[in-house]
């Protein structure tokens, strides 16, 4: 009974530090692929990442520290989120998810070859292949391990990750661009990797949160320095690593988890802490704005910010700000990947995240074009709760997909040009000295008006947006669907032209005998010797 219970003990022992390596290997491909398919197709790039949180739901169980765990979970959830933004944050997300994943590795691996080097063969071979090592120097790094060197492997593996940092930070500069953004969130991934280096000095992976936050807001001159300080201290710690260990050491596993990347150009809405142990690391959400005056089931769903963005992004394309609302549509795309997994999992959730990032990324945004997005996550939350969805609804959504944006303008463009038309017709054939005809004349085109300013002020919105000219980009306010304010203006029009129309109309039928007493209109002296043809009867 006592052998049994010390055998049982030793295999747990050995097996401490292992990871399932097939899960960590399918992980890392389906992010690896998330990045390429974002730069073709949005859904595709979203199916990788849903693949990905299978496979880390079946890593999760091996992975020994708990806080690595939350961490990589919400950088996930974040790069989710990040689909609805640019190709860029993905792969800053997808790259921090990436050092969470080495990080842990490092560490089991280590623990594993210091309890049983035999057993941690195959984990030393994955590591390495991780960190770029290939040749002689997998070979060696390997027969490090097979010897129980620990300090040895961990002196490859952390002047590997030095070499890689000292790339990214080269390549950074003190510009607000997307590729400076990667470059730095690559540089801090890998210092996430080996933060616990006895030559890393005074280099902290807070340092790299502050870099990034530099960049999303725009201060270049703070960036510049936080670089040159960056690279000062790898410098350092390559300095440290030139040389190899000269006593065999244990190396110990530390885990410190680095600051949240920040979206590029968004606002920093959180101080973080790049030391705390469990301090709220890996939460970029804001803090809560409350659920008050939020559409019935945002409470229990956890869409309260999704609504409150929408909402923000409906009020900016009401008075003909669409850039203001396209930013807005990103914020509500964010915070939509961090519902609760029962929303993202349901039917119509990929539709829904497929049709937020098309309207961030479509010109001529317009306020109907948001009221669908917010119609279609109510419909999805009442799927959700097992209750009726809207069929009407349903339909907006497909008819809006269809007719928004460029379509809706040029459709109204060309309504517009046709209805000078039957005006031009119809002055051709009674002529315009008849008074009677002048006022239905008059009525038609106030019935038409509405047509003829969509399509003139809506081509011109849209050419603003498309060509960042701001003068340009409010016209679509002096529509009449853009607002509320319309809908009087609409109906004042529409009183005159019917106004206008009966009064032409009957006086027509006085002329002609069939109201009243026959009257002969009113005429011009110029025009006195002519007569029209209904007047000749």
């Amino acid at each position: 009974m006592k052998r049994g219970l010390f055998t049982a003990a030793l295999l747990l022992a050995t097996t401490a530090g292992a990871q399932d390596l097939s899960a960590y290997q399918s992980l890392a491909s389906n992010l690896d692929g998330a990045v390429t398919a974002r730069a073709t197709s949005v859904a595709s790039a979203l199916s990788r990442l849903d693949a990905a949180q299978g496979d880390l739901d079946t890593l999760a169980p091996s992975l020994r520290n708990r806080q690595l765990t939350t961490a990589l979970r919400g950088s996930l959830e974040r790069a989710r989120g990040s689909l609805a933004r640019s190709p860029a944050e993905l792969e800053a997300q997808v790259l921090l998810a990436r050092g969470f994943m080495r990080k842990a590795l490092y560490d089991q691996t280590l623990n594993l070859l210091a309890s049983a080097p035999a057993n941690g063969s195959a984990q030393l071979r994955l590591l390495a292949n991780e960190f770029g090592l290939t040749g002689e120097a997998a070979r060696a790094i390997r027969a490090d391990g097979a010897a129980g060197k620990l300090s040895q492997v961990a002196w490859r593996l952390q002047r590997e990750a030095a070499q890689k940092i000292s790339v990214s930070l080269n390549a950074a500069q003190p510009t607000q661009s997307p590729a400076s953004y990667v470059n730095l969130a690559r540089g801090m991934a890998w210092f996430t990797v080996i933060q616990d280096a006895a030559g890393a000095g005074d280099l902290k992976v807070s340092q790299f949160g502050d870099a990034l936050r530099q960049l999303t807001v725009g201060d270049t001159a703070a960036l510049g320095n936080s670089l040159t300080r960056l690279r000062q201290g790898n410098a350092g710690l390559l300095r440290s690593l030139a040389t190899p260990p000269s006593a065999t050491a244990a190396a110990t596993a530390v885990t410190v988890s680095p600051p949240p990347v920040t979206p590029l150009g968004a606002s920093v809405t959180a101080q973080t802490n790049a030391e705390a142990g469990n301090n709220g690391i890996g939460n970029t959400s804001a803090p809560s704005r409350g659920n008050a005056g939020l559409p019935t089931g945002s409470a229990t769903t956890g869409t309260g910010e999704v609504y409150a963005a929408l909402g923000r992004a409906l009020t900016a394309a009401g008075h003909g700000d669409p850039a203001a609302a396209r930013q807005q549509l990103g914020r509500a795309g964010t915070a939509l990947a961090t519902a609760p997994r029962a929303l993202r999992t349901a039917q119509d959730y990929d539709t829904l995240v497929f049709d937020l990032s098309a309207a961030q990324t479509r010109k001529a945004l317009r306020p109907d074009d948001i009221q669908v997005l917010i119609a279609s996550l109510t419909n999805l939350e009442s799927r959700v709760a097992g209750q009726p969805t809207s069929t009407l609804d349903s339909v907006s959504a497909g008819v809006m997909n269809g007719f928004g944006g460029w379509v809706r303008v040029a459709v109204f463009a060309l309504l517009a040009v046709l209805a000078f038309v039957p005006l031009y017709l119809l002055n051709l054939a009674f002529g315009g000295r008849n008074m009677y005809w002048r006022a239905i004349g008059a009525g038609l085109a106030l019935l038409l008006l509405p047509v003829v300013l969509e399509g003139l002020f809506g081509l011109l919105g849209a050419v603003g947006d498309s060509a960042g000219v701001g003068a340009l980009r409010g016209a679509s306010n002096f529509t009449l669907t853009q607002n509320a304010y319309g809908l009087p203006l609409w109906a004042l029009s529409a009183a005159l032209a019917l106004g206008l129309t009966i009064y032409g109309f009957r006086g027509l039928c006085q002329q002609f005998g069939l109201l009243g007493r026959r009257t002969a209109p009113q005429q011009d002296a110029a025009a006195i010797e002519t007569l029209d043809w209904d007047e000749d009867l």
